[in-house]
């Protein structure tokens, strides 16, 4: 690699020098380590955190907004008593880096924020998911505390998604206007499950897809393996019964992705004439699958289509008519936005609005970002995930070296993003609690592999 790539996906830096010389980081990590030596309770906090990250995962699809934000409250407290008796020298990233500057961006954009008041709640909300992902980052280096968070959340997603499956076999009423009323699809039932909204549930089942699909073969016993088959058989089902396009998309970009590096992860043991059609196998398979999906469902036919009705289909014309009112306000605060959060925007926003076309937001995650925290908060955001996915292929290469099992959550977590990101284009699901953790878990995993330059034994 070129030195100046190495410069920008920070490949040379070490946490080392770092931590060395930094008085904050001494002061913050670490300071009260005897207390800790000395404390019953403290000897199980890496245990304790997992239980706590854990209770969250398994009742934030049932509870309320409210009280997700309590225990992510728990989470932060915790993570600040876990730092300062950490006894550990490694858990900087350079993942963390960029979340610190993102989270730095975000506060600058809250004290320039015209509705000041309003961006500190958004300001808060982001503070709890990053402090969230710092201690899933220090958590789940732990092999065994990792495979456990993530099997809570395959098994919670396992419940949501037979829920959802019930309500298609039984029926259940839109609790909103969901489907243009003149598409072929109006009376198609959508499935919510308990997120009460496909295209939520949509988000919330495509990390479901790709950590139960990477579950066939991290977990070990056959037993194991056919809970996990089910699991992605379900799970899949029940994605492509919330009807959401964007959730579609997603899951076509998270299987790819997933697909993509686990070739890659085996490529090297394939026979030599074989090595050379694996990448291209990948491609024609997909879209063969894609194109067989749409031509033989009539269903998903009629709401594929729908993507390229423009503004023919009432919910791409309610998008349309929202994207413009947005790139209004970025053009009037280019540099760094309104400040974060949902109530922000909801100040703003009716000054520009279309008439008659309300939104609670940008209905485009890289647009809400521009919005939020300007061209320099999306450039810091884009280079935090330039860093992560760099980051990612780097330990996944490391742990091909030993067929580490390890390295298919790895995969699973690079292919979320994918995912997210990729749903994140045409709605803005991403911000809702349910989908957010999930999020900054996948970013977290992806961090949680990271070994110095100086360090390179296997990561356990």
């Amino acid at each position: 690699m070129t030195p100046l790539w190495n410069q920008v996906t920070l490949s040379n830096w070490s946490p080392q020098a770092w931590q060395g010389a930094s008085y904050t980081y001494r002061l913050l990590f670490g300071s009260l380590q005897q207390w800790r030596s000395s404390s019953w309770l403290m000897q199980w906090a890496e245990p304790l955190g997992a239980l706590l990250i854990s209770i969250l995962f398994a009742l934030a699809p049932f509870v309320s907004t409210s009280l997700i934000g309590v225990l992510l409250v728990a989470c932060a407290a915790f993570l600040l008593i876990f730092l300062v008796s950490d006894n550990a020298q490694i858990g900087i990233t350079p993942i963390h880096l960029l979340v610190a500057s993102y989270w730095g961006i975000a506060t600058i954009a809250t004290g320039l924020s015209p509705v000041r008041q309003a961006a500190l709640s958004g300001w808060v909300k982001l503070t709890l998911y990053l402090l969230l992902f710092a201690l899933c980052a220090r958590i789940l280096r732990s092999s065994k505390l990792r495979t456990w968070v993530i099997g809570v959340y395959l098994h919670v997603a396992l419940i949501v998604s037979v829920y959802g499956l019930r309500q298609y076999y039984f029926g259940v009423d839109a609790l909103a206007t969901w489907t243009d009323p003149n598409s072929p699809t109006a009376t198609a039932t959508r499935i919510y499950s308990y997120l009460g909204n496909p295209n939520l549930l949509a988000g919330y089942l495509i990390p479901a897809v790709a950590f139960s699909l990477a579950a066939v073969f991290a977990w070990r016993r056959w037993t194991a393996k056919v809970l996990a088959v089910t699991m992605f058989g379900i799970d899949s089902a029940a994605l492509i019964l919330t009807l959401s396009r964007g959730g579609w998309i997603g899951f076509v970009a998270t299987l790819f992705v997933f697909m993509l590096l686990l070739v890659n992860w085996w490529v090297d043991r394939m026979p030599q004439h074989w090595r050379k059609w694996a990448i291209p196998a990948v491609l024609g398979a997909s879209a063969a699958v894609v194109v067989l999906a749409v031509a033989a469902v009539p269903t998903i036919r009629d709401r594929a289509a729908s993507i390229f009705a423009g503004r023919e289909d009432s919910s791409n014309n309610f998008r349309i008519n929202v994207w413009a009112a947005v790139l209004d306000m970025i053009r009037d605060r280019p540099i760094i936005g309104i400040g974060p959060g949902n109530s922000a925007f909801n100040k703003i926003y009716p000054l520009y609005m279309r008439p008659k076309y309300t939104a609670l937001s940008a209905y485009s995650v890289l647009l809400e970002i521009t919005v939020e925290t300007g061209i320099v908060g999306l450039f810091c955001f884009l280079w935090l995930l330039l860093v992560a996915v760099h980051q990612g292929i780097l330990q996944l290469h490391r742990l091909r070296q030993t067929l580490d099992r390890d390295g298919f959550w790895l995969m699973a977590s690079l292919a979320t993003m994918a995912g997210f990101m990729a749903h994140g284009l045409f709605d803005t699901v991403w911000y809702r609690p349910q989908i957010n953790v999930l999020w900054w878990l996948s970013v977290a995993i992806v961090a949680s592999f990271y070994t110095p330059k100086l360090e390179e034994t296997p990561h356990r």
